[in-house]
């Protein structure tokens, strides 16, 4: 009976000594993973008799690990404490904590989308407006264009009609001056007044 007593002494011991051993430097803050509802132990394994459940997503903190077993002591928020498989504890907040961060960024965006959907109605808006006067302008300019061909057209013809005037009144000039010239040798000419004082 001693012997029993002494082995089952010294098995907790060597389990004590184990879980000194595998003490961090302080406690981290962690989580149940949100896919589970665990049970956990008195010890660090499944060996350990069962002291209770937790649910997924609950807060808790991270005391210690054993490197051996993969077990992990965790502290919940009544303040009691137990080890589970360390893939059921994740660090950090869970989901369920950060859903209220999270909705309100998701509103937050929300209405940053909604703003930038305003803006992107209005530039739309300006758009139409400065194609619109684009077209506009262009039309304006087909049409003045149009009168400047007008215009220069207008102007040859009266360059081409100056020069057939010109061309005109130069060749009735030069004709005349021809039959001038025919026509003077035949007038009369003025005879020379004699002096009959000598």
């Amino acid at each position: 009976m001693t012997r029993i007593l002494d082995f089952r002494g010294l098995k907790y011991l060597a389990a004590s000594l184990t879980l000194v051993a595998a003490l961090p430097a302080s406690a981290q803050t962690g989580h149940i993973a949100d896919d589970v509802y665990t049970y956990y132990h008195s010890g660090p394994s499944n060996q350990y008799r069962i002291t209770g459940r937790i649910r997924s997503g609950e807060p808790v903190e991270i005391l210690k690990r054993n490197s051996d077993t993969d077990y992990v002591q965790i502290r919940m928020e009544n303040g009691k404490t137990g080890w589970l498989p360390g893939e059921h504890v994740a660090e950090g907040p869970s989901t369920l904590a950060r859903l209220p961060q999270l909705e309100e960024a998701l509103s937050e965006k929300q209405a940053t989308a909604s703003e930038q959907e305003r803006e992107i109605d209005t530039l739309r808006a300006e758009l139409n407006q400065l194609r619109s006067e684009t077209q506009t302008y262009s039309s304006e300019r087909q049409a003045l264009n149009s009168q400047i061909e007008d215009l220069n057209r207008q102007i040859q013809n009266m360059d081409e009609g100056n020069l057939m005037r010109w061309f005109t009144h130069g060749g009735l000039v030069a004709l005349g001056g021809v039959l001038l010239g025919l026509l003077v040798p035949y007038f009369p000419k003025k005879r020379k007044r004699r002096d009959d004082w000598f």
